[in-house]
């Protein structure tokens, strides 16, 4: 049997009641001051992971009880420290791999230190995620009947490694590409290197998000900030915009108020087998997050090794993962946002905006 481990943590206080139902009950003044102090938890045990080909795995899911914000804001060593405690936990269930969720892969330097004081490999899972991102976005693009050669393409968060590895991907299969990021000086850098790498390519920059919204066909967006980042009243008729971000970067209201929109989650995943998380994501069954599916996958294939660490995410391993998973048979699970399925009604009513544009 295959072993693996997953760290997860509370994306916002209210989170933690689903392991902890008293923190209902406590003030968040108090609650913020308590879980920097609280020990790491086995949340879950995942059972029944099954390849097509044959091979099981099993896994735990181990909390870190710091809050997103807590990740960001906190020093950097202690928040470092509270992950490889989790991580570590993980080692003593058994785990031989470990997958990093959520922001416990954006700290510090993309799992890099975590690796290094731990007995297993580790992987982000960033590699998965930009392969399910860029097979939503084609699979949704194919729905909408719009041509990907002729589309605007932006990238929020373009200069982060899961950004800059979307961008590289695509950058010569749409008409114009604009990359956007708060820090000018790393994207200026980042686009000019793409300039000399794809000659004639209209390729552009910009620190102003909803500057460049109102001529974007397509949107991926995948920024490490705390709350959403993208305005209804910005994007375009009959666009479509892909939220690879945790938390979303994407407010719940954008789906709601913008019917000429396709607001879709990049990175969810139908597994193989009767898996049973045992841990309640707001997914549907059998469906789990990219990120922890690429953990799942090296489990799977006996792959214990240190895979996608750092700030740059290698596309020789974004085709790697995702033929390592078609083997045993993970794939995307269909186009959703907001934990429902995108409804052919909707498709019809973005279609008819993108006819009109």
């Amino acid at each position: 049997m295959k072993k693996f481990g997953f760290i997860i943590h509370p994306l916002e206080l209210n989170d933690l009641a689903r392991k902890f139902p008293f923190s209902s009950k406590v003030p968040d003044s108090i609650l913020e001051k308590i879980i920097r102090y609280l020990p790491q938890v086995k949340a879950s045990h995942v059972t029944g992971l099954s390849s097509k080909g044959g091979s099981e795995a099993e896994g735990w899911l181990v909390g870190c009880t710091l809050t997103a914000e807590q990740m960001l804001t906190m020093p950097t060593k202690k928040v470092l420290k509270q992950i490889i405690n989790a991580c570590k936990k993980a080692e003593r269930l058994g785990a031989r791999i470990i997958g990093l969720g959520a922001y416990t892969s954006i700290v510090g330097d993309g799992g890099v230190t975590i690796a290094k004081n731990l007995n297993v490999p580790v992987t982000t899972g960033n590699s998965y995620t930009v392969a399910t991102a860029i097979e939503a976005i084609r699979l949704a693009a194919k729905k909408l009947e719009l041509n990907l050669q002729e589309s605007n393409l932006v990238v929020i968060g373009a200069t982060g490694s899961i950004g800059k590895a979307c961008t590289k991907l695509l950058v010569k299969e749409v008409n114009n590409l604009t990359l956007v990021a708060r820090n000018e000086i790393k994207l200026k850098e980042f686009t000019d290197s793409l300039k000399k790498l794809n000659d004639g390519q209209n390729i552009n920059y910009s620190t102003d998000i909803n500057g460049v919204l109102p001529k974007a066909d397509i949107v991926i967006t995948v920024s490490s900030a705390i709350d959403a980042i993208i305005d209804a009243k910005n994007l375009k008729s009959g666009s479509i915009v892909c939220d690879v971000a945790r938390p979303r970067d994407v407010a719940k209201q954008v789906s709601k108020n913008r019917s000429d929109v396709l607001v879709i989650e990049g990175g969810l995943v139908k597994v193989p087998g009767e898996v049973e998380l045992n841990f309640n994501f707001g997914l549907p069954p059998r469906t789990v997050y990219a990120c922890m599916a690429e953990t799942m996958i090296l489990a799977l294939e006996g792959r214990y090794e240190n895979y996608t660490l750092g700030k740059d995410v290698s596309l020789h391993k974004v085709k790697e993962i995702q033929a390592l998973a078609q083997k045993h048979g993970f794939k995307l699970a269909g186009l959703r946002y907001s934990e429902k399925e995108v409804s052919e009604e909707r498709f019809k009513q973005v279609r008819q905006a993108v006819s009109s544009t």
